[in-house]
């Protein structure tokens, strides 16, 4: 052995030996470990009654938005509002057709028919095609049917796919069969498809992709100086159904698998949008104008994880990247393991804060059945929160709520950090736990898997993961994980595929490593960063969170004379490393940075216009 692993010996067991001292002298009878004068939270968290979220809220703007003509304002919009802010395409919600007409891109949902618009409505969005306007339908059922190109639409729930044919994955460049096959429900099983969709008959258009039944799915007709697209899917009710982890039968796979069903439908809205709209300008998803996001996450929820953390940290460190450590805070031994949070536990966390990584919450319990407590008060506080767990599949005297404050404040006490991130234990997810998140402060989650989110991007929760109140609180579904199909080592060609076909279109990968053991798993990180980091961008969940979160906000309009375009960009927050992607055409007026996704922009808050000129 050489000295300086004999050095690193010596201080991982006087750590494990003060570990070891702290537990027998706080511990008391009952199991349940003391921190000395620490008791808390002392005020009480309280959840917010739901409260529908307007669609004025996503209305306004000028005409270079897309414009989304609500045809049903009880509908599942709320999610095809956040997909689309997620994919970076400015939009203007409105309910009145002439509103929508000032738009050269004009989006129809939930339904394009003669039940829900009036004539006057029909007969304007027919002639909008036809003077060069774009008009893109969901649930195209009649009035319009010569305008799409169709004689009949078939509703059916036993729809199990769709597939893009060859000229439609050529105009959205899909490559990968995962992209060219769109799952919507588990195939080969008698019941029904998770979302229902409508089929094309009788198509005089071109298809651009049909289901398994050879009904048309997507479809696109040129009239006059303008186009029609009529889609099948209900694309916002799929996007809820998977934004509030409701649609895992969808899915081949709960994680380490390709799986962008969402993520293809915005990537074609955000083709046409920029094909149609002469004026598109929209928002990269990846801060820095980098092709990708890696955020490196590390459940510590053992009691044998806290040395090996540190050899991971260090390794990150030493590769110029941020992790998040997502801590259990266990003062109590039940069924899982023996204590392991204690007084000594503040070392490890200045380690890790020294390094520059982010603390986040992993429970007090780690139950499996998280998903199953009960909502709780939010009064109790620490060390009269004792929760237990029984067994794989049973706990007591826990809430979703007290999981989330008492954990907050034993990490915020402990370590000094401002704690805003959260994962569950076994990845169990409450219905509850949106709203609790937000009456907690924490802003960020990673509470289920980018497979049974359908999705590679982050996107906004909603209260009870309903589809009526959104909430401050950005969920980022985690993309690889170490517990299935070891070696991990095995899976990287596996894992480099996924990174580069996520960087076509700036997808996030949240990889999930729990640090019980320093083998392969760290030989995958290490492999898996030397080989990503030139095209992508790490930091914590912390870190980017907040600029997503501020990107949100921001919002995008753009005004043109002859040559000259005017965009103007609103960030309500603080916001640095934002990339605006703009017609090949344009130049900006004034130095930018041009990165290979766009031209990033300068830190801002408040308004900002900047001139691009046509050359």
């Amino acid at each position: 052995m050489n000295r300086k692993a004999l050095g690193v010996g010596v201080v991982l067991l006087a750590l494990f030996g003060l570990a070891v001292w702290g537990v027998l002298r706080n511990r008391t009878p009952e199991g349940v470990y003391l921190f000395e004068g620490l008791e808390g939270p002392s005020t009480r968290s309280v959840v917010v009654a739901e409260t529908p979220t307007g669609w004025r809220r996503y209305a306004g703007g000028e005409p270079s938005r897309m414009a989304v003509l609500l045809t049903d304002t009880t509908s599942a919009w709320i999610g095809l509002a956040h997909s689309l802010t997620t994919i970076g395409v400015p939009f203007s919600l409105t309910t009145d057709p002439a509103a929508a007409l000032r738009h050269r891109v004009v989006l129809v949902y939930p339904t394009v028919s003669g039940s829900v618009l009036r004539m006057e409505a029909l007969r304007g969005l027919a002639a909008h095609v036809r003077e060069g306007g774009t008009v893109i339908g969901f649930g195209v059922f009649g009035g319009l049917q010569d305008l799409f190109g169709f004689t009949a639409a078939v509703e059916s729930r036993g729809r199990k796919r769709m597939d893009w044919l060859p000229e439609g994955a050529r105009r959205f460049g899909f490559r990968l069969p995962e992209e060219v096959a769109v799952p919507l429900g588990a195939e080969g099983t008698a019941g029904a498809a998770e979302v229902g969709s409508l089929g094309y008959d009788g198509v005089t258009a071109t298809v651009l992709a049909r289901f398994d039944d050879a009904t048309a799915a997507v479809t696109h007709r040129k009239v006059g100086a303008g186009d029609a697209y009529a889609f099948g899917v209900d694309l916002a009710t799929l996007t809820h159904l998977a934004y509030s982890a409701r649609a895992e039968r969808v899915s081949p796979a709960f994680a380490n698998a390709y799986v962008p069903v969402l993520d293809v439908f915005l990537r074609a809205l955000r083709t046409l949008y920029q094909e149609h709209e002469p004026l598109a300008v929209t928002l990269h998803t990846v801060p820095e104008g980098q092709d990708l996001t890696v955020l490196l996450t590390h459940d510590v929820d053992y009691s044998r994880s806290w040395e090996p953390s540190l050899v991971y940290a260090r390794s990150e460190q030493e590769s110029g990247v941020e992790a998040t450590y997502f801590i259990q805070t266990k003062y109590l031994r039940d069924w899982n393991d023996r204590i392991f949070f204690t007084d000594t536990t503040r070392a490890y966390l200045d380690s890790l804060k020294r390094r520059g990584m982010e603390v986040g919450s992993h429970t007090v319990s780690h139950s499996n059945v998280y998903n199953q407590y009960a909502l709780g008060d939010g009064r109790e506080a620490y060390p009269a929160y004792r929760p237990f767990v029984l067994d794989s599949m049973s706990a007591r005297g826990g809430s979703v709520l007290d999981e989330l404050r008492v954990s907050k404040f034993l990490l915020e006490q402990t370590s000094g950090l401002d704690v805003v991130s959260f994962r569950p234990g076994h990845l169990s997810y409450p219905f509850a736990l949106p709203q609790a998140l937000a009456a907690t402060g924490f802003r960020y989650s990673s509470s289920s898997t980018a497979n049974t989110a359908l999705t590679h991007l982050p996107f906004r929760v909603t209260w009870g993961r309903q589809s009526r109140m959104e909430l401050p609180v950005w969920e980022f579904p985690v993309t690889i994980e170490d517990e299935l199909d070891l070696p991990m080592t095995g899976r990287l060609p596996q894992a480099l595929r996924m990174a580069e076909a996520l960087r076509a279109y700036g997808g996030l990968m949240v990889v999930l490593i729990h640090p019980n053991l320093v083998d392969e798993k760290l030989t995958f990180q290490e492999r898996f960063v030397s080989a990503t980091r030139s095209y992508a961008w790490y930091g914590t969940m912390g870190a980017f969170g907040a600029w997503w979160a501020a990107r949100d906000a921001v919002q995008v309009d753009v005004q043109t004379s002859g040559t000259r375009h005017e965009v103007q960009v609103q960030a309500p927050e603080s916001v640095a490393g934002l990339t605006l992607r703009v017609p090949a055409s344009w130049r900006p007026t004034e130095p930018l940075e041009r990165t290979g996704q766009g031209w990033r922009l300068p830190a801002l808050r408040g308004t900002r216009r900047f001139t691009f000129e046509t050359r």
